[in-house]
């Protein structure tokens, strides 16, 4: 059976990223919206990147920024995927064909149909995946979640992610739920924000990985 992939988000130190991808991470995030405590600069990404490239697929995480200024962040630093998590339309993403991960913010108290869903993922559909978190202010990263069953018998064709509040307690509770391919985790595995925790990693990655060996030598 196929391990799910795993997202390990916001990181902003080398060496938590190479702990991360040792552990079996699949995806490697780095923030690059200005307010949030995970922001790297590119420069700061770029060192990120060397340490781990070829391991994992660095992804950018973008919040409304301008194209021009995205294209020039991906340049300095290499990166894999795109993440779009300004709500951008359709028309934003399919510059970035199949290096986007289109997010979609499900609002706790009024969630989209699946219907809905289904069509926002058809009309993006050479976008490398999807990824699905809760609706919160701060963009990401708050610990909270939504109902992860919203996501349970989409119709897709591309590998779905889910995020929001995820931990290693829970893990795999959301993959069940959600039915998803992977999961992306930021806050649940760190002991402050931007610094994650090497014990909440590596039981984060044995719950996952279905009992794989995740100890670091």
């Amino acid at each position: 059976m196929t391990k799910p992939l795993v997202k390990i988000c916001g990181l902003t130190r080398p060496a938590d990223a190479v702990a991360a991808v040792e552990l079996g991470a699949d995806l490697i995030g780095l923030n690059f919206h200005p307010p949030s405590p995970r922001c790297v600069t590119a420069e700061r990404a770029a060192e990120i990147a060397a340490a781990v490239r070829g391991r994992a697929l660095l992804v950018g995480v973008f919040v409304a920024l301008p194209a021009a200024r995205m294209a020039e962040i991906d340049r300095a630093v290499g990166l894999d995927l795109l993440q779009f998590h300004g709500d951008q339309g359709p028309d934003e993403l399919a510059p970035w064909g199949d290096r986007a991960l289109a997010v979609t913010r499900v609002r706790r108290e009024a969630p989209p149909a699946a219907a809905e869903i289904e069509a926002r993922m058809a009309a993006c559909a050479d976008a490398w995946g999807f990824l699905f978190d809760v609706h919160h202010p701060d963009w990401g990263g708050s610990g909270e979640s939504f109902g992860w069953e919203l996501l349970a018998g989409l119709r897709r064709r591309r590998p779905l992610l889910v995020a929001g509040g995820i931990r290693p307690d829970n893990a795999r509770r959301a993959l069940a739920a959600s039915g998803a391919d992977g999961i992306d985790v930021a806050s649940g595995v760190e002991s402050s924000p931007g610094i994650k925790d090497l014990t909440l990693l590596e039981r984060l990655m044995e719950e996952v990985k279905h009992g794989q060996s995740a100890k670091l030598a």
